[in-house]
């Protein structure tokens, strides 16, 4: 009969050695940056004070006439320096591309000229202009393969503007990209 093998006990619990606490690092980088950007609205809005105050000539009783005017002047200056929202106002424009090959070519990041060929009347050449430049593609559906007789679709990244006359042009024009 075989001899069962002799089983080791198991050892001693022990106790969990001392050791520092953790320290995260980079955790106040937030905060950091949160002043920074408090401090550069603050030192724009003294740059902005000092740019009017120095262009009204105020400062004592020999005051030019006319400081109220060139204070305003310069409080609009430095209202137009800021970069308006309203006036870069981006939109997505659909626009159909009459040749669906040059739209195969394209990836979403892509800037592309939009042109627009109008017929001419008398079945000459047409006239070509160019409406957009370095505009961004956006995306492009997938349905390019049922779209070879109108054109295929792209979404373009364009101000208000261009947009209106994207649309304007795509009525009675041909449209054409080439990449930048």
């Amino acid at each position: 009969m075989p001899v069962p093998a002799p089983v080791a006990a198991a050892p001693a619990p022990c106790g969990v050695p001392a050791f520092d606490p953790l320290r995260v690092r980079g955790g106040g980088h937030r905060l950091r940056r949160a002043l920074l950007r408090r401090r550069r609205a603050v030192a724009a809005g003294l740059a902005v004070t000092a740019a009017a105050l120095a262009a009204s000539g105020a400062g004592g009783p020999g005051a030019a006439a006319g400081a109220q005017e060139r204070a305003e002047a310069a409080a609009r200056a430095a209202a137009d320096a800021q970069p308006d929202v309203e006036k870069v106002r981006l939109v997505t424009a659909p626009v159909r591309i009459a040749d669906v090959e040059t739209v195969r070519l394209l990836r979403p990041g892509d800037r592309v000229d939009v042109i627009a060929a109008a017929p001419s009347p008398g079945g000459g050449e047409s006239d070509a202009r160019v409406l957009a430049t370095g505009v961004l593609v956006e995306s492009i559906p997938r349905a390019l393969e049922s779209a070879a007789e109108g054109g295929a679709l792209v979404l373009l990244t364009v101000t208000r503007g261009v947009a209106t006359e994207l649309a304007g042009a795509s009525t009675n024009s041909r449209l054409a990209l080439t990449l930048c």
